[in-house]
Protein backbone atom coordinates (compact mmCIF):
# COMPACT_ATOMS: atom_id res chain seq x y z
CA UNK A 1 0.00 0.00 0.00
CA UNK A 2 2.21 2.28 0.84
CA UNK A 3 4.57 1.56 -2.18
CA UNK A 4 1.48 2.18 -4.48
CA UNK A 5 0.81 5.66 -2.58
CA UNK A 6 4.79 6.79 -3.22
CA UNK A 7 4.24 5.25 -6.82
CA UNK A 8 1.30 7.67 -7.45
CA UNK A 9 2.70 11.09 -5.27
CA UNK A 10 5.34 10.58 -8.04
CA UNK A 11 3.48 10.40 -10.83
CA UNK A 12 1.30 13.38 -9.95
CA UNK A 13 4.49 15.65 -9.66
CA UNK A 14 4.80 16.17 -13.49
CA UNK A 15 0.91 16.60 -14.06
CA UNK A 16 1.21 18.99 -10.86
CA UNK A 17 4.22 20.96 -12.63
CA UNK A 18 2.01 20.87 -15.92
CA UNK A 19 -0.44 22.87 -14.31
CA UNK A 20 1.31 25.37 -12.16
CA UNK A 21 2.85 26.30 -15.91
CA UNK A 22 -0.18 26.54 -17.17
CA UNK A 23 -2.00 28.41 -14.85
CA UNK A 24 1.00 30.69 -14.24
CA UNK A 25 1.43 31.38 -17.98
CA UNK A 26 -2.42 32.02 -18.47
CA UNK A 27 -2.68 34.34 -15.62
CA UNK A 28 0.41 36.37 -16.67
CA UNK A 29 -1.09 36.79 -19.69
CA UNK A 30 -4.33 37.78 -18.98
CA UNK A 31 -5.12 41.15 -19.23
CA UNK A 32 -5.20 43.74 -16.03
CA UNK A 33 -2.41 45.01 -13.56
CA UNK A 34 -2.56 44.98 -9.53
CA UNK A 35 -1.17 47.96 -9.64
CA UNK A 36 -4.19 49.33 -12.00
CA UNK A 37 -5.37 51.63 -8.41
CA UNK A 38 -1.71 52.74 -7.78
CA UNK A 39 -1.48 54.36 -11.24
CA UNK A 40 -4.86 56.60 -10.59
CA UNK A 41 -4.03 57.58 -6.79
CA UNK A 42 -2.05 60.87 -7.15
CA UNK A 43 -0.24 60.47 -3.23
CA UNK A 44 1.43 57.55 -4.97
CA UNK A 45 4.86 59.05 -6.99
CA UNK A 46 5.34 57.09 -10.01
CA UNK A 47 8.77 56.01 -8.95
CA UNK A 48 7.41 54.07 -6.20
CA UNK A 49 5.46 52.49 -8.11
CA UNK A 50 7.87 51.34 -10.42
CA UNK A 51 10.17 50.32 -7.01
CA UNK A 52 7.91 47.90 -6.27
CA UNK A 53 7.36 46.58 -9.49
CA UNK A 54 10.67 45.94 -9.56
CA UNK A 55 11.04 44.43 -6.37
CA UNK A 56 8.00 42.06 -7.10
CA UNK A 57 9.39 41.44 -10.33
CA UNK A 58 6.15 42.24 -12.45
CA UNK A 59 8.46 43.64 -15.50
CA UNK A 60 10.43 40.61 -15.62
CA UNK A 61 9.79 37.47 -18.50
CA UNK A 62 7.07 35.25 -17.39
CA UNK A 63 9.74 32.47 -17.31
CA UNK A 64 12.04 33.88 -15.20
CA UNK A 65 8.89 34.92 -13.32
CA UNK A 66 7.24 31.58 -13.29
CA UNK A 67 10.73 30.08 -11.80
CA UNK A 68 10.88 32.56 -8.87
CA UNK A 69 7.91 31.45 -7.89
CA UNK A 70 8.10 27.84 -8.30
CA UNK A 71 11.57 28.08 -5.54
CA UNK A 72 9.21 30.14 -3.78
CA UNK A 73 6.41 26.98 -3.09
CA UNK A 74 9.41 24.58 -2.92
CA UNK A 75 10.77 26.84 0.08
CA UNK A 76 6.96 27.09 2.02
CA UNK A 77 6.81 30.51 0.64
CA UNK A 78 2.90 31.29 -1.53
CA UNK A 79 3.52 34.93 -1.84
CA UNK A 80 2.32 37.74 -1.17
CA UNK A 81 -1.10 39.38 -1.63
CA UNK A 82 -1.00 42.81 -3.40
CA UNK A 83 -4.52 43.75 -2.22
CA UNK A 84 -4.51 42.38 1.38
CA UNK A 85 -1.01 43.07 1.94
CA UNK A 86 -0.38 39.71 3.54
CA UNK A 87 1.21 36.13 2.65
CA UNK A 88 -0.72 34.24 0.65
CA UNK A 89 -0.24 31.05 2.89
CA UNK A 90 -1.49 33.32 5.93
CA UNK A 91 -4.60 34.91 3.85
CA UNK A 92 -5.42 31.02 3.07
CA UNK A 93 -5.32 29.30 6.29
CA UNK A 94 -7.56 32.27 7.68
CA UNK A 95 -10.47 31.57 4.91
CA UNK A 96 -9.74 27.46 5.03
CA UNK A 97 -11.86 26.80 7.79
CA UNK A 98 -14.91 28.07 7.23
CA UNK A 99 -14.75 26.41 3.37
CA UNK A 100 -14.01 22.87 5.16
CA UNK A 101 -16.48 23.34 7.31
CA UNK A 102 -18.92 23.93 4.80
CA UNK A 103 -17.79 21.42 2.20
CA UNK A 104 -17.61 18.35 4.83
CA UNK A 105 -20.74 19.09 6.72
CA UNK A 106 -22.76 19.04 2.68
CA UNK A 107 -20.79 15.88 1.68
CA UNK A 108 -21.64 14.08 4.78
CA UNK A 109 -25.41 15.28 4.47
CA UNK A 110 -25.56 14.49 0.90
CA UNK A 111 -23.86 11.08 1.60
CA UNK A 112 -26.16 10.38 4.40
CA UNK A 113 -29.28 10.59 1.84
CA UNK A 114 -28.41 9.37 -1.54
CA UNK A 115 -27.16 6.21 -0.29
CA UNK A 116 -30.25 5.06 1.34
CA UNK A 117 -32.08 6.35 -0.55
CA UNK A 118 -30.48 5.26 -3.63
CA UNK A 119 -30.07 1.39 -2.45
CA UNK A 120 -34.41 1.71 -1.76
CA UNK A 121 -35.31 2.96 -5.26
CA UNK A 122 -32.50 -0.14 -6.68
CA UNK A 123 -34.35 -2.56 -4.66
CA UNK A 124 -37.63 -1.72 -5.31
CA UNK A 125 -37.55 -0.47 -9.05
CA UNK A 126 -40.27 1.16 -10.70
CA UNK A 127 -42.18 1.09 -7.28
CA UNK A 128 -43.49 4.44 -6.21
CA UNK A 129 -40.72 5.05 -4.00
CA UNK A 130 -38.57 4.98 -6.76
CA UNK A 131 -40.73 7.47 -8.74
CA UNK A 132 -40.58 9.66 -6.26
CA UNK A 133 -37.42 9.71 -4.98
CA UNK A 134 -36.32 10.07 -9.44
CA UNK A 135 -38.79 12.69 -9.46
CA UNK A 136 -36.76 14.78 -6.76
CA UNK A 137 -33.79 14.10 -7.85
CA UNK A 138 -33.88 15.33 -11.19
CA UNK A 139 -35.82 18.55 -9.96
CA UNK A 140 -32.53 18.59 -7.39
CA UNK A 141 -30.01 18.36 -10.27
CA UNK A 142 -31.57 20.81 -12.69
CA UNK A 143 -31.95 23.53 -10.08
CA UNK A 144 -28.58 25.53 -9.35
CA UNK A 145 -27.45 26.13 -6.12
CA UNK A 146 -27.60 30.38 -6.85
CA UNK A 147 -31.72 29.82 -7.16
CA UNK A 148 -32.20 27.66 -4.66
CA UNK A 149 -29.74 29.52 -2.20
CA UNK A 150 -32.29 32.46 -3.10
CA UNK A 151 -34.81 30.56 -2.57
CA UNK A 152 -34.00 29.50 1.11
CA UNK A 153 -33.06 33.13 1.69
CA UNK A 154 -36.43 34.14 0.75
CA UNK A 155 -38.32 31.50 2.72
CA UNK A 156 -36.40 30.19 5.93
CA UNK A 157 -35.18 34.27 6.44
CA UNK A 158 -37.36 36.62 4.98
CA UNK A 159 -40.67 34.96 5.19
CA UNK A 160 -39.98 32.50 8.68
CA UNK A 161 -37.57 34.65 9.97
CA UNK A 162 -35.66 31.60 10.67
CA UNK A 163 -32.35 31.39 9.91
CA UNK A 164 -30.07 34.41 9.15
CA UNK A 165 -28.78 34.88 5.52
CA UNK A 166 -25.71 36.78 6.25
CA UNK A 167 -22.62 34.28 7.49
CA UNK A 168 -21.05 36.64 10.45
CA UNK A 169 -17.64 35.78 11.62
CA UNK A 170 -17.28 37.50 14.63
CA UNK A 171 -20.36 36.45 16.43
CA UNK A 172 -19.87 38.19 20.12
CA UNK A 173 -21.79 34.88 21.93
CA UNK A 174 -19.77 32.26 23.60
CA UNK A 175 -20.12 28.90 24.80
CA UNK A 176 -22.98 26.59 23.36
CA UNK A 177 -24.99 29.94 22.16
CA UNK A 178 -21.66 31.06 19.97
CA UNK A 179 -21.85 26.87 18.45
CA UNK A 180 -25.71 27.32 18.42
CA UNK A 181 -25.42 31.02 16.30
CA UNK A 182 -22.59 29.24 14.31
CA UNK A 183 -24.72 26.14 13.21
CA UNK A 184 -27.88 28.39 12.26
CA UNK A 185 -25.91 30.06 9.94
CA UNK A 186 -24.53 27.08 8.07
CA UNK A 187 -27.75 25.38 7.72
CA UNK A 188 -28.29 26.86 4.68
CA UNK A 189 -25.44 26.72 2.83
CA UNK A 190 -24.97 23.22 3.77
CA UNK A 191 -28.14 22.55 2.88
CA UNK A 192 -28.04 24.16 -0.80
CA UNK A 193 -24.69 22.40 -1.41
CA UNK A 194 -25.70 19.41 0.15
CA UNK A 195 -29.31 19.11 -1.96
CA UNK A 196 -27.57 19.33 -5.32
CA UNK A 197 -24.73 16.53 -4.63
CA UNK A 198 -27.21 14.26 -2.98
CA UNK A 199 -29.39 14.40 -6.05
CA UNK A 200 -26.82 12.91 -8.67
CA UNK A 201 -25.64 10.79 -6.55
CA UNK A 202 -29.06 9.59 -5.85
CA UNK A 203 -29.29 8.53 -9.67
CA UNK A 204 -25.37 7.15 -9.74
CA UNK A 205 -25.99 4.67 -6.56
CA UNK A 206 -29.77 3.90 -7.72
CA UNK A 207 -27.78 2.72 -11.32
CA UNK A 208 -24.65 1.15 -9.58
CA UNK A 209 -26.71 -1.00 -7.24
CA UNK A 210 -29.58 -1.89 -10.37
CA UNK A 211 -26.20 -2.84 -12.41
CA UNK A 212 -25.19 -5.19 -9.49
CA UNK A 213 -28.03 -6.57 -7.57
CA UNK A 214 -28.61 -8.83 -11.41
CA UNK A 215 -25.27 -10.70 -11.16
CA UNK A 216 -25.09 -14.60 -10.59
CA UNK A 217 -23.39 -14.32 -7.05
CA UNK A 218 -26.38 -12.28 -5.73
CA UNK A 219 -28.74 -14.77 -6.49
CA UNK A 220 -26.37 -17.42 -5.53
CA UNK A 221 -25.95 -15.86 -2.30
CA UNK A 222 -29.92 -15.88 -2.22
CA UNK A 223 -30.41 -19.21 -3.14
CA UNK A 224 -28.18 -20.35 -0.19
CA UNK A 225 -30.69 -18.83 2.46
CA UNK A 226 -29.06 -15.49 3.13
CA UNK A 227 -31.30 -12.91 4.84
CA UNK A 228 -32.31 -10.11 1.82
CA UNK A 229 -30.50 -7.45 4.23
CA UNK A 230 -27.66 -9.38 4.46
CA UNK A 231 -27.53 -10.12 0.55
CA UNK A 232 -27.89 -6.38 -0.05
CA UNK A 233 -25.56 -4.98 2.76
CA UNK A 234 -22.19 -7.74 2.20
CA UNK A 235 -22.78 -8.59 -1.63
CA UNK A 236 -24.62 -5.78 -3.30
CA UNK A 237 -23.86 -2.45 -1.67
CA UNK A 238 -20.00 -3.47 -1.28
CA UNK A 239 -19.73 -3.73 -4.51
CA UNK A 240 -22.01 -0.94 -6.24
CA UNK A 241 -20.33 1.62 -3.98
CA UNK A 242 -16.79 1.03 -6.32
CA UNK A 243 -17.74 3.54 -8.99
CA UNK A 244 -19.58 5.46 -6.70
CA UNK A 245 -16.81 6.05 -5.07
CA UNK A 246 -15.22 7.20 -8.01
CA UNK A 247 -17.78 10.36 -8.62
CA UNK A 248 -17.82 11.11 -4.92
CA UNK A 249 -13.59 11.49 -5.79
CA UNK A 250 -14.11 13.30 -8.45
CA UNK A 251 -16.89 15.32 -7.59
CA UNK A 252 -15.07 16.71 -4.39
CA UNK A 253 -13.13 19.60 -6.32
CA UNK A 254 -16.11 20.37 -7.92
CA UNK A 255 -17.99 20.54 -4.70
CA UNK A 256 -15.07 23.41 -3.76
CA UNK A 257 -15.80 25.04 -7.18
CA UNK A 258 -19.59 24.93 -6.59
CA UNK A 259 -18.95 26.52 -3.11
CA UNK A 260 -17.92 29.67 -4.40
CA UNK A 261 -21.60 30.91 -5.73
CA UNK A 262 -22.76 29.40 -2.58
CA UNK A 263 -19.89 31.65 -0.36
CA UNK A 264 -21.22 34.66 -2.53
CA UNK A 265 -25.29 33.92 -1.82
CA UNK A 266 -25.11 34.11 1.80
CA UNK A 267 -21.41 36.41 2.07
CA UNK A 268 -19.34 33.18 3.63
CA UNK A 269 -15.76 34.12 3.87
CA UNK A 270 -13.90 31.03 2.55
CA UNK A 271 -11.97 30.22 -0.15
CA UNK A 272 -14.66 31.13 -3.07
CA UNK A 273 -15.19 34.63 -1.77
CA UNK A 274 -11.55 34.90 -1.67
CA UNK A 275 -10.90 33.51 -4.94
CA UNK A 276 -13.69 35.79 -6.85
CA UNK A 277 -12.53 39.01 -4.53
CA UNK A 278 -8.58 38.05 -5.76
CA UNK A 279 -10.28 38.05 -9.50
CA UNK A 280 -12.21 41.11 -9.38
CA UNK A 281 -8.39 42.77 -7.70
CA UNK A 282 -6.55 41.34 -10.47
CA UNK A 283 -4.31 39.82 -7.30
CA UNK A 284 -2.70 37.47 -9.27
CA UNK A 285 -0.29 35.43 -6.43
CA UNK A 286 -3.96 34.85 -4.41
CA UNK A 287 -5.38 33.75 -7.75
CA UNK A 288 -2.79 31.38 -8.70
CA UNK A 289 -2.48 29.61 -5.14
CA UNK A 290 -6.20 28.67 -4.79
CA UNK A 291 -6.18 27.61 -7.61
CA UNK A 292 -3.35 25.34 -7.22
CA UNK A 293 -4.82 24.16 -4.39
CA UNK A 294 -7.75 22.93 -6.25
CA UNK A 295 -5.33 20.60 -8.67
CA UNK A 296 -3.51 19.87 -5.50
CA UNK A 297 -7.64 18.38 -4.56
CA UNK A 298 -7.92 16.65 -7.64
CA UNK A 299 -4.83 14.75 -7.07
CA UNK A 300 -5.48 13.61 -3.38
CA UNK A 301 -8.81 12.66 -3.45
CA UNK A 302 -8.06 10.66 -6.79
CA UNK A 303 -5.55 8.67 -4.20
CA UNK A 304 -8.33 8.43 -1.70
CA UNK A 305 -10.33 6.79 -4.17
CA UNK A 306 -7.78 4.21 -4.83
CA UNK A 307 -6.66 3.57 -1.23
CA UNK A 308 -10.53 2.78 -0.51
CA UNK A 309 -11.49 0.61 -3.74
CA UNK A 310 -9.14 -1.82 -2.05
CA UNK A 311 -10.78 -1.73 1.24
CA UNK A 312 -14.30 -2.28 -0.80
CA UNK A 313 -12.67 -5.07 -3.09
CA UNK A 314 -10.00 -7.11 -1.82
CA UNK A 315 -9.03 -8.79 -4.99
CA UNK A 316 -8.03 -4.90 -5.90
CA UNK A 317 -4.10 -5.60 -5.65
CA UNK A 318 -1.64 -2.53 -5.10
CA UNK A 319 1.43 -4.83 -5.83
Amino acid sequence: MLNHILRRLLIALPSLLGISVVLFTVLALAPGDPFDELATNPNVPPEVRMMLRAQLGLDDPVWQRYGHWLASMLRGNWGFSFVSRIDVDRLILQRLPVTIVVIGLSQVLAIAVALPIGILAAVRPYSWFDRIASTFAFVGFSLPTFFTGVLFILFFSIHLGWLPFVYRSDIAATGWQFLWEHFKQTVMPVTVLALFQAASLMRYVRSAVLDVIRLDYVTTARSKGLAEHKVIVRHVVRNALIPVVTLVALQMPAVFGGAIVTEQIFRIPGIGSLLIDAIMRNDTPVIMAVTFVFACLVIFFNLVADIVYGWLDPRISYG
